[in-house]
C-alpha cells in the first residue's frame, strides 16, 4: 500500500511505506462526543442513518461505517465513516490542516449492502477500501488529505475480479454544501470530511507522474465525483 504525500497540486509518486512492525493492536475507546457528532453531522448532512456496519475486532482505531438508504434529494447510497478521527494523523505542520479526518463515499441505489451480500467480494470492496484508508495514517504513522492518492498495493491490483478500479484519490465532497465538508464535535475538535474517488490504472499512473493538475484535466472529460459509478470509463 502506498499514498502519494504532496503538499500542493502537483504529485510526487508513491510514499512506499516500510513493513509495519509491531503486531495487532486493538484499538482503544473511542470519543462518545466525537462519535456523537459524526452522527449528527451526517443526518443533517445526508439523512437519516438506516444501519452502521459495526467492526467486532479493530486494529489501531475502531472503524465504522454509517449507511444512509437512498432518498429523493440524494438518490444514492451514502457511506461515511466513524472512528478514523479518534486519533489524529501525523500532518506536517506547513499543511495547515487538520489532524483529524474521517472519508465517505457514494454508492448507486441498486448497490447491494447486506450481510450475505458481502460475502461476495464484488460488493463488499467499497467498504473495505473506507476501512484500509481510514486505517492507513495510523498504521505508518502518515496523513490523507485532499488530493493524494492511495494505490491498492505496489504494482496497484484490482480492488476486486471484476472492477477495473486500482486506487483511490482523496477529494474534496461535491455533492453537498461546503459546511458539510467538516464535522465539528462539541469540544470544538475540527474533523475533515473527505471521499475516496475510485481510480482506473492510467488515472493512478497520471496522478503519480504528473500531479493533481494533470488528474484533474483528465476529470473534465468524464463526470467525476463521491457518486462511484462502476461503468465510468476512464479519463485518460
Amino acid at each position: 500500500m502506498g499514498s502519494s504525500d504532496e503538499a500542493g497540486l502537483r504529485g510526487s509518486g508513491v510514499l512506499r511505506h516500510a513493513a509495519r512492525e509491531r503486531g495487532w493492536e486493538p484499538a482503544g475507546a473511542g470519543d462518545p462526543d466525537t462519535a456523537e457528532a459524526i452522527e449528527r453531522h451526517i443526518e443533517h448532512h445526508f439523512g437519516p442513518i438506516a444501519f452502521v456496519w459495526h467492526e467486532l475486532a479493530s486494529d489501531l482505531v475502531h472503524v465504522d461505517v454509517h449507511v444512509v438508504a437512498p432518498t429523493p434529494a440524494r438518490p444514492f447510497h451514502t457511506l461515511v465513516t466513524s472512528g478514523m478521527s479518534d486519533l489524529p494523523m501525523a500532518v506536517p505542520p506547513a499543511a495547515g490542516v487538520s489532524p483529524y479526518a474521517e472519508l465517505m463515499l457514494c454508492l448507486p441505489p441498486d448497490w447491494p449492502l447486506t450481510a450475505e451480500a458481502f460475502r461476495d467480494d464484488s460488493a463488499y470492496w467499497p467498504i473495505r477500501l473506507l476501512k484500509t484508508v481510514a486505517r492507513l495514517p495510523h498504521e505508518y504513522h502518515t496523513w490523507i488529505g485532499e488530493w493524494h492518492s492511495v494505490p491498492n498495493g505496489d504494482p496497484a491490483e484490482p480492488y476486486a475480479p471484476d472492477t477495473p478500479f486500482v486506487g483511490v484519490a482523496v477529494t474534496p465532497m461535491l455533492r453537498c454544501a461546503p459546511d458539510a465538508r467538516v464535522v465539528t464535535t462539541g469540544a470544538g475538535k475540527e474533523i475533515s470530511l473527505l471521499a475516496l474517488v475510485p481510480l482506473h490504472p492510467a488515472e493512478v499512473r497520471l496522478k503519480l507522474a504528473e500531479g493533481t493538475d494533470a488528474l484533474l484535466e483528465a476529470f473534465d472529460r468524464v463526470a467525476v465525483s463521491e457518486l462511484f459509478d462502476p461503468a465510468r470509463p476512464s479519463s485518460v
